[in-house]
């Protein structure tokens, strides 16, 4: 038996253990409480999607259970019922965590969707009048994922526990919730917070209400819902299916004679056997709630009679009124205990009008994410998403802004304030494309020319493809902001079909399959965008990479040198070239691509055209710069004017700490 001497480092251990997500770069003093006053740099108030992603994420971020608290009224997480749905931009962000594995091997994909309306013969009966791809638009994930709520947030908490030993702290409400700048100018926002233990006060730099559509934040701090304030009850309930209707498995919108079910196929549980989810229009209409018809200046109903009209609904009447739906089909319970979960509720479609609490400085405070700030019908899968998504998009900005990476003007953080301009404008579109979706769903559709009632098959694939865009999330695009230069070069991009990649400030950038250079890896190229907190340089060379006097090669050199003006680790260098692979060496392009990209350099044109993707002439290349979230900030070409160009954009985004290449230098102030 041979005999080994052997050495290793005490590190060593830790290449067996699971990979941490790096921690941002802190400019600014590391948080330490002093007196026995319990502050927080960020609080968040609810444990549901929105406030446990926005947990995690700034978690893996750097902040520990001494700067964030999380905490939640309920005992435990989600056991049964609420949302269901990931949409492929979700599942795109869950992968670039790497969240998305259990999810899309457990859950229940749907790739169809089938649409069903009364007969043409008008016999009281449903036909099925069209099978579409349930994702029309280009996507990684081209299609959704069902799965239950509680399981989704099973997984957040799983990981939440490898960054923060307290978790979730359970069974612990607010009660009470103000801005005391007076009492306390950097930490200005005071909460009283009840738990089994009793109540106390806390202090937090921040605080994010994710505390649902009756948000006590949001009503402390005097935001208005804006929105419709009649609401129409729905009946939903997850169980296991006896039926002989056809499309079972498949997600259906329904209309008949009789009125309207959403059919959304669920997941295996534990006895092998597959949900199924119906959503039920129930036909009596009922007022909203006093407490949020308040906040719309209604008059609305009172609890008790809004509770008693919603008490009528029965899992009786839910079948009942499925059934009539479903004829000439049968459709019912496999078992008397085959029923999972069931609910009556009513949603309105509501916005509200701010997202943001300023304090007298112009300091973003307060914040509110979820059901909090936007509440919608369940017909066009949305709701777990953009809360989700909200709090995917402050994540990064709040944290860059306490750790002092942005820069400041006027004691404002631009950076921070296009939270609420981003998401507030996303969660406007949702109320208005919820409402068009909603009444498409509803409406019969024919054949062109049978001038049937409603839309035409033909317009109906219009409509549907069009608001695929949104409703998959890959069709998001943000406004102009610091964060979004919409200006670009005329000529550098080619084309308008931004649904199938073509690059555009403000919209996600498309996931392509590339090649490594290094060792011919096929992979995704979203994979370099992992959700991290961190910016990207995509440069796109071009065919003159070989050249060490032309474009390509002089502006690799001279991004290399402008990362280093930014703080340590912050920008991330990916790049691509046209030309056929193992052509050439390392030592045929700039050092900059080994030094700074060596496992990130890659072909774009053997597995993939990423170039005719994004519309980018391979004659002349471009520049990406990539937000930390994975949406393009600004495009620009190669060459000396193009890279100042993205100079000016990333100091307008991150705190400079050296000489850029003007030999300016930025602090923050």
């Amino acid at each position: 038996m041979p005999v080994f001497t052997e050495y290793s480092t005490s590190s060593r251990d830790l290449r067996v253990l699971p990979s941490f997500a790096p921690p941002l770069p802190r400019l600014t003093p590391s948080f330490d409480p002093v007196g026995n006053e319990e502050k927080y740099e960020v609080l968040i108030a609810g444990a549901g999607p929105a406030g446990l992603f926005l947990q995690v994420l700034l978690a893996r971020y750097g902040l520990t259970d001494k700067s964030l608290l999380c905490i939640d009224s309920k005992p435990s997480a989600l056991k049964s019922g609420q949302a269901d749905g990931l949409q492929p931009r979700t599942l795109e962000v869950l992968k670039s965590l790497g969240l998305a594995d259990e999810i899309l091997t457990e859950g229940c994909q749907m790739w169809e969707v089938a649409f069903w309306n009364p007969t043409q013969d008008n016999n009281g009966g449903i036909e099925r009048t069209s099978i579409v791809p349930d994702v029309a638009v280009a996507a990684r994930f081209p299609h959704e994922v069902t799965i239950h709520q509680g399981r989704i947030e099973r997984i957040l908490e799983d990981d939440l526990k490898r960054y923060s030993p307290r978790g979730v702290q359970r069974s612990t409400r607010l009660t009470k919730v103000v801005l005391d700048e007076a009492g306390d100018a950097e930490f200005p926002v005071l909460v009283e917070i009840e738990s089994p233990s009793g109540t106390r006060s806390v202090r937090t730099k921040h605080l994010v209400g994710a505390d649902g559509a009756h948000s006590l934040v949001r009503r402390s701090m005097d935001f208005k819902l804006e929105g419709e304030t009649s609401d129409f009850i729905w009946g939903v309930v997850d169980f296991v299916a006896d039926t002989d209707f056809p499309d079972i498995r498949r997600r259906c919108a329904i209309h008949s004679d009789n009125g309207s079910v959403m059919v959304i196929p669920r997941e295996r549980i534990a006895t092998g056997e597959y949900l199924t989810r119906l959503y039920v229009h129930v036909q009596e209409e009922v007022k909203p709630d006093n407490d949020i018809a308040g906040d719309e200046g209604g008059k609305g109903a009172s609890k008790a009679e809004a509770k008693a009209r919603r008490e009528k609904i029965t899992m009786e009447s839910i079948f009942a009124q499925a059934q009539e739906v479903f004829k000439p089909y049968y459709i019912k319970p496999k078992r008397a205990d085959a029923v999972d979960w069931w609910a009556a509720y009513q949603i309105g479609q509501r916005v509200s009008e701010n997202f943001v609490k300023l304090d007298s400085k112009g300091v973003n405070r307060v914040f509110i994410v979820g059901d909090a700030c936007h509440t919608h019908s369940p017909k066009a899968g949305q709701g777990m998403n953009v809360s989700m998504m909200d709090s995917y998009n402050l994540s990064w900005k709040l944290m860059h802004s306490l750790n002092g990476l942005t820069p400041m003007t006027n004691s404002r953080d631009t950076i921070l304030d296009t939270f609420e301009t981003e998401r507030l404008t996303i969660a406007k579109e949702l109320i208005a494309f919820d409402k068009e979706f909603s009444s498409m769903f509803s409406g019969k559709i024919g054949t062109e020319g049978e001038g049937s009632e409603g839309l035409t098959h033909e317009q109906f694939l219009e409509v549907f493809s069009t608001g695929n865009g949104f409703t998959s999330g890959c069709g998001i695009e943000y406004p102009e902001t610091s964060l979004v230069e919409k200006n670009t070069p005329e000529g550098l991009v080619r084309g308008s079909d931004y649904l199938s990649g073509v690059l555009k400030p403000g919209r996600r950038l498309l996931n392509v399959r590339v090649k490594r250079h290094a060792d011919g890896y096929r992979r995704d190229l979203q994979d370099d965008l992992p959700s991290t907190g961190r910016y990207r340089i995509l440069v796109l060379t071009s065919t003159d990479l070989l050249t060490p006097t032309a474009s390509s090669s002089t502006s690799l050199t001279h991004i290399s040198s402008l990362m280093k003006s930014f703080p340590s680790s912050l920008i991330e260098l990916v790049v691509l070239h046209p030309l056929p692979s193992n052509t050439f060496v390392w030592k045929d392009i700039p050092a900059a691509v080994k030094d700074d990209a060596e496992m990130s350099f890659y072909n774009a044109t053997e597995l993939e055209d990423a170039y005719a993707t994004y519309g980018v002439d391979r004659e002349k290349g471009a520049v990406v710069v990539v937000r930390p979230d994975g949406y393009v900030g600004m495009l620009a070409g190669l060459g000396s004017a193009g890279l100042e160009r993205v100079e000016g954009y990333l100091r307008g985004c991150l705190r400079v700490v050296g000489r850029v290449g003007n030999g300016r230098v930025n602090g923050r102030g």
